[in-house]
């Protein structure tokens, strides 16, 4: 029995410490009793094992060092190493690095140096424990007179906001001498005493440490913790106690009314019950904390009401699945608070004034959450009824303040946010697919539309629905790329995979990736989209010029509807005249299209290419009362296919507007060639009717003006307009980038031609002017033809007579009768009457034609447009009209003085 009492661990321990301490059993009582404390005790940190708390406690720390930018970066750090499954162990790392981080010349709250208890005595009324241990669940605590334990405080943070959390540990673990049950012997009183009082260490010298903050008799009440006072002596009212007000505002945080502080409906905030005795100061405490519940259902109700909408669509869910986020980190919060709390209550003990819930405790701990939820409540507010791209502007929007909190967490929401229009654009950039049911994304589709109209109807913007945070060039871009993807597919029948076109697609990107993305605007986001539009819109026009001949097409617009192959035109024109001078209603189109055939044949229009060949065409125009071929007749050109797309109808018909208009040009000149020609010709042979002398005159001076005004129209519409026009568009389709830069360039050609061809809605009056001159120039055609066969036939008449009368008297007899004579001077006095009726038509001709085109002039001069001015001057070189008519001096006048003003 004595060997098992030499071999039992008291005896063991007992000789160890004698041992260590070089001294008898006897002096060595204190060390042994603490001995058998730290041998009997469970230690365990003093920090639970949660790693949320762990490393809120790192940020709070660098935050106190204000070291915020490191903070951010830790909290980045840390949500990557959560979303990886390679570590384990992430609350031993993150325990690890925040004990290495601990400031070795910070004073230590342990004991100075347990060595010294093994080197002296230990004092008699106060013992120190090295560690904080965990309290054997099997063990009650019944021991109510326990002290205040100071105890390092652990400052961490909730997801939510950097705020300060003490240390919820459980308490000291009691000794079994001090359970129910044991009586303390003589030997043990020394550490009962020292569980009653503070944690302190022993000086060197080996004095006791004075107890503080402890009264003589009875348990010492935590701060906060005060029982309840009466308001006044004598009346029955007392005060509610701090720690109920304090555990109705943790239900408030959670929106639920508390016993004392209840939502107010009509007021639409928390309130306490003026029935309820309460002092003013915690009062005022309460509802400025009780905000914070009324912040939270807020968001809270904005969340639950969405959730569910599908018609929300997908970033709509976003930004609620990221309002989820930031309410979960707040409910950890929470539960931090509630678990302090229930450690107070549930275990019956107090924690000391660092530890104790209190409601100042709450306003400094809650401050940064409720600044969060203030941003959170003010962005759902701003949300309401927005969706897709602008819900994205809106919580874009708010991220442009200058607190660093507050933008990282709006960059937070706008990341997740952003994902679903990050997806969206990807699909759409790379595989031209539009999968938008809720109508998110700012390109729109329209299925109605047919593949003719494919380009310019199918695929539009929502601008409304572009984010902020995207440049409307870029979302131009971006709709150009898909849509170049699709008209290859759909309509230029290109089977080509986008991965040929496109560098290798990339997978939408992270939240995370997404935010930083649409941060660097004119970085990787930009050189994304700038890639994919030059790519794209490189093998579109690739597609459009070799396959498809797209600058083929529009040289042969220029050619043959602009009358640009001249000896087409002209050879054209000399077959087509007798057709074209028949009624219109006689004209059959197989008929001139043979006509049209031959031209090609017999100019070098035969040398271009069958593709352009096989698409020009004869088209006769809706036929009216008295038209003749020349007012109904037209050529076309045929397009289908991508061409099209550039070739509109509204483009063709402007073509077709502008080639009636050359023709009916080129239809002067060609009479007045014709009426010169009869002139030349006429001239000598009616030399010998000297009464005709003055009309003749008359008619080469008028046909000399109408010459000279269709020479410098046609001078003006050829080179001012057409030719330069065309060289500007030319220009502009060599440096085109994408389809759209072709067709703005091509009508911009097509509206300028238009406009300066008198064509538009505002030179109306102009070309009223213009076609009336024409007409007058027909007429005199029809005067003049009319004279010269009159004055023709009239010639032969008389030369006929003559001929008689010298033949008759050749024979020997009388050359003339009476009655022949008669006849003779009467059909003399017809012709005369004839001629002077020629003469008054002509007069009147030449009158209404230069009335008109003084007409034409003043407004000519009047005209806003510069290039119309200074054909005024041309058609008027040598101010002959100008002599004529007052108006074109004042008209004169009024322009320089308007150049002059401008200059």
């Amino acid at each position: 029995m004595a060997a098992l009492d030499q071999k039992s661990p008291n005896v063991l321990l007992q000789s160890l410490c004698c041992r260590i301490t070089g001294k008898s059993e006897a002096e060595v009582a204190h060390q042994f009793q603490y001995a058998v404390r730290v041998i009997g005790s469970n230690y365990a940190p003093t920090i639970e094992r949660d790693e949320f708390l762990v490393s809120e406690k790192i940020k709070k720390e660098l935050m106190k060092q204000r070291r915020e930018a490191d903070a951010v970066r830790f909290s980045e750090l840390h949500r990557k190493l959560q979303t990886q499954g390679v570590l384990k162990q992430k609350w031993s790392i993150l325990y690890l690095l925040l004990s290495l981080c601990e400031d070795p010349r910070k004073p230590s709250s342990r004991v100075g140096s347990y060595g010294a208890l093994f080197a002296q005595p230990l004092p008699r009324d106060a013992h120190s424990t090295p560690f904080y241990c965990a309290r054997p669940q099997s063990l009650p605590l019944s021991y109510p007179e326990r002290g205040v334990a100071q105890n390092n405080t652990s400052m961490g943070t909730s997801g939510i906001s950097s705020l300060g959390v003490y240390t919820l540990n459980g308490p000291s673990p009691t000794p079994q001498s001090l359970l129910v049950g044991h009586a303390p012997s003589d030997a043990m009183r020394g550490s009962r005493l020292a569980w009653a009082l503070p944690v302190s260490a022993s000086p060197p010298g080996g004095a006791a440490a004075a107890p503080t903050s402890r009264g003589p008799t009875g348990p010492l009440a935590p701060a906060g913790r005060v029982t309840p006072r009466h308001r006044r002596e004598g009346d029955g009212s007392a005060e509610i106690g701090e720690v109920a007000l304090v555990r109705d505002i943790l239900y408030v945080f959670q929106g639920i009314d508390g016993k004392f502080i209840k939502m107010c409906s009509p007021e639409n905030c928390y309130k306490i019950d003026t029935k309820v005795p309460l002092c003013k100061s915690l009062r005022d405490i309460s509802s400025r904390l009780a905000e914070l519940g009324w912040l939270h259902n807020k968001v809270r109700k904005y969340t639950d009401s969405r959730s569910l909408d599908r018609a929300f669509g997908l970033v709509g869910q976003s930004f609620c699945a990221s309002l989820h986020q930031e309410l979960k980190e707040y409910y950890r919060l929470l539960s931090v608070l509630h678990s302090q709390l229930q450690v107070e209550d549930d275990q019956g003990v107090n924690l000391g004034v660092d530890s104790t819930l209190t409601l100042r405790r709450l306003l400094v701990w809650t401050y940064d959450p409720k600044l969060r939820l203030k941003t959170l409540a003010a962005l759902v507010d701003f949300c309401q009824g927005r969706k897709g791209g602008e819900l994205a502007s809106a919580v874009h929007a708010y991220g442009k303040t200058g607190d660093p909190n507050m933008r990282a967490l709006v960059q937070h929401i706008l990341g997740l946010v952003s994902h679903p229009i990050l997806n969206f654009l990807y699909r759409w950039i790379y595989d031209g697919e539009l999968e938008d049911t809720y109508h998110e994304f700012f390109v729109a589709s329209d299925p109605t539309v047919k593949t003719d109209r494919l380009w310019h109807d199918k695929y539009s913007l929502r601008k409304s629905m572009i984010p902020s945070f995207i440049t409307m060039d870029q979302a131009r871009k971006v709709l150009l790329i898909g849509k170049s993807i699709n008209f290859l597919h759909q309509v230029c029948h290109d089977r080509t995979s986008p991965g040929k076109i496109l560098p290798a697609s990339k997978a939408a990107d992270s939240p995370k990736d997404a935010a930083e993305l649409f941060t660097d605007l004119e970085g990787a986001f930009q050189s994304k989209i700038d890639a994919a539009y030059f790519e794209t819109s490189k093998y579109l026009l690739d597609v459009l010029n070799k396959n498809y001949l797209l600058l083929e097409h529009l040289q042969a617009m220029r050619r043959y509807l602009l009358l640009g192959q001249g000896d087409f035109i002209r050879h054209l024109m000399d077959l087509l005249k007798p057709e074209l001078a028949r009624p219109a209603t006689t004209l059959y189109q197989h008929n001139l299209t043979g006509i049209l055939e031959t031209a090609v044949r017999a100019t070098n229009a035969q040398f271009d290419s069958p593709e352009i060949l096989k698409r020009l065409d004869v088209r006769l125009l809706e036929v009216s009362p008295g038209d003749t071929g020349w007012d109904v007749f037209s050529l076309d050109y045929h397009v289908e296919g991508p061409i099209a797309t550039v070739f509109t109808r509204e483009c063709m018909s402007h073509y077709l507007r502008v080639f009636n208009f050359l023709w009916r040009a080129k239809r002067m000149e060609y009479i007045l060639t014709d009426i010169w020609k009869g002139q030349m010709c006429n001239a000598k042979l009616l030399k010998s009717m000297p009464e005709l002398s003055g009309e003749l005159h008359q008619c080469h001076i008028l046909a000399s003006e109408m010459v000279h005004f269709i020479h410098q129209m046609q001078y003006y519409i050829t080179f001012e307009v057409l030719e330069c026009s065309w060289d500007e568009l030319w220009n502009k389709v060599q440096q085109a980038r994408d389809l759209d830069h072709i067709i703005a360039a091509h009508d911009v050609f097509l509206d300028t031609v238009i406009a300066r061809c008198l064509l538009d809605t505002n030179n109306r009056s102009l070309l009223n002017q213009l076609r009336a001159i024409f007409d007058q120039i027909i007429e005199f055609q029809t005067t003049q033809d009319s004279l010269y066969r009159s004055a023709l036939e009239e010639l032969q008449l008389r030369l006929q007579f003559e001929e008689r009368k010298r033949q008759r008297q050749q024979e020997g007899t009388w050359g003339v009768t009476a009655e022949e004579e008669a006849a003779e001077n009467k059909r003399i006095q017809e012709f005369q009457d004839f001629h002077a009726k020629m003469r008054s038509e002509l007069r009147i001709l030449s009158y209404s034609y230069q009335g008109i085109v003084q007409q034409f002039l003043v407004l000519l001069m009047t005209s806003s447009d510069e290039s119309l001015q200074f054909l005024s001057f041309r058609l008027d070189f040598n101010e002959h009209y100008k002599a004529r008519d007052p108006r074109l001096r004042n008209s004169l006048g009024a322009t320089r003085g308007r150049r002059s003003s401008n200059i």
